[in-house]
């Protein structure tokens, strides 16, 4: 991976992070102003609401930080190693625990007059979507298990070969 490539992904990686601060220190507080407006029925949705927002926040913050350290694994020329096993798991684990707060906010929305029909079900949508990229994740995961073990093969062979000569 070239220098340019890593500086521009690590320069979005930095924008998304900043992003995502300043969606958790700025907007949820606003979000729970405009929350605290609802009709005596509807009040009992903020708290959930607020809660997934910034639980959503978190996942990609975490997914986010997990792509930083395998970009510099790569920089580095470790990434067909175990240890990239554990960022891609927690990568897996917090996109599906987003595709999750997804599913649930369209539960706690999906009762009575708060939001149309047609909102839950394009967060049901949404929350297949998240779960597809999860999929991606995992088949990646795979690809690159096949990777280390090919490596691992080539190593061996090369061990062997450096025996023989």
């Amino acid at each position: 991976m070239g220098k340019v490539t890593v500086l521009a992904l690590r320069a979005v990686i930095v924008l998304l992070l900043a992003g995502s601060v300043g969606v958790q220190t700025v907007l949820v507080p606003l979000l729970a102003g405009d929350l605290k407006g609802l009709d005596a029925g509807l009040a009992h949705l903020r708290t959930p609401i607020l809660v997934i927002t910034v639980l959503g926040a978190v996942a990609v913050e975490v997914v986010l930080v997990c792509v930083w350290r395998l970009v510099s694994m790569v920089r580095r020329g470790t990434v067909f190693s175990h240890a990239a096993f554990r960022y891609v798991d927690v990568v897996i684990g917090a996109v599906v625990a987003a595709a999750l707060l997804v599913f649930a906010l369209g539960v706690v929305l999906a009762p009575g007059e708060a939001v149309a029909p047609g909102v839950v079900l394009l967060l049901g949508g949404a929350g297949v979507a998240v779960l597809g990229v999860a999929l991606v994740v995992i088949v990646l995961r795979m690809l690159l298990a096949q990777a280390v073990a090919r490596d691992v093969e080539a190593a061996q062979m090369q061990a062997e070969l450096d025996e023989v000569i």
